[in-house]
C-alpha cells in the first residue's frame, strides 16, 4: 500500500543507485527502435530519458550524463514533502536532481560524478530531518 506520511517515507526511503548511465533528449519523435525508460510530451517536443548507450546507437544529441537513484519505499502520488526534503538535502550540496515521479517509486537523476555522493546524502534522510 502505497505510504503517504512524509515520516514514514524517509525512514523507509531504501535508495538505490543504478549502474546505468542515462541522458535526457528532446525529440520530434521516438524512433519505433528506441525503448526510452520515460517519456513526456512536451510543447518543444518529446522530451525522453534512455540509456547513454541507446542515444549514442541511434545518433541523439544530449548533454550531461546521469545516474539514477531510485527511492524504493512505495510513496503515494499524494505524498506532500518528499521530493522537497530530498531536493532540500542535494541542494545545500550543490548537486542537480532531476526528480521523476511514477506510479509506485520516486526516481532521481544526477549527475553522474556526483552520484555516489547524492546516494550517501539521501540514504543520511529519516524523520530528524524534519
Amino acid at each position: 500500500m502505497a505510504i503517504k506520511e512524509l515520516s514514514a517515507l524517509l525512514s523507509d526511503l531504501k535508495p538505490t543507485l543504478d549502474p546505468e548511465e542515462y541522458v535526457f533528449c528532446l525529440l520530434e519523435k521516438v524512433p519505433v527502435t528506441l525503448h526510452p525508460l520515460s517519456v513526456f510530451q512536451e510543447e518543444e517536443g518529446v522530451s525522453i530519458i534512455c540509456k547513454k548507450q541507446d542515444a549514442e546507437l541511434h545518433k541523439l544529441e544530449f548533454e550531461g550524463i546521469y545516474k539514477r537513484i531510485t527511492l524504493a519505499v512505495y510513496s503515494s502520488l499524494e505524498a506532500v514533502g518528499l521530493t522537497a526534503v530530498v531536493s532540500k538535502v542535494l541542494t545545500e550540496a550543490n548537486i542537480s536532481a532531476n526528480v521523476v515521479a511514477a506510479y509506485c517509486h520516486d526516481h532521481v537523476f544526477v549527475p553522474e560524478a556526483r552520484a555516489v555522493e547524492a546516494l550517501e546524502l539521501i540514504r543520511g534522510l529519516d524523520r530528524t530531518n524534519l
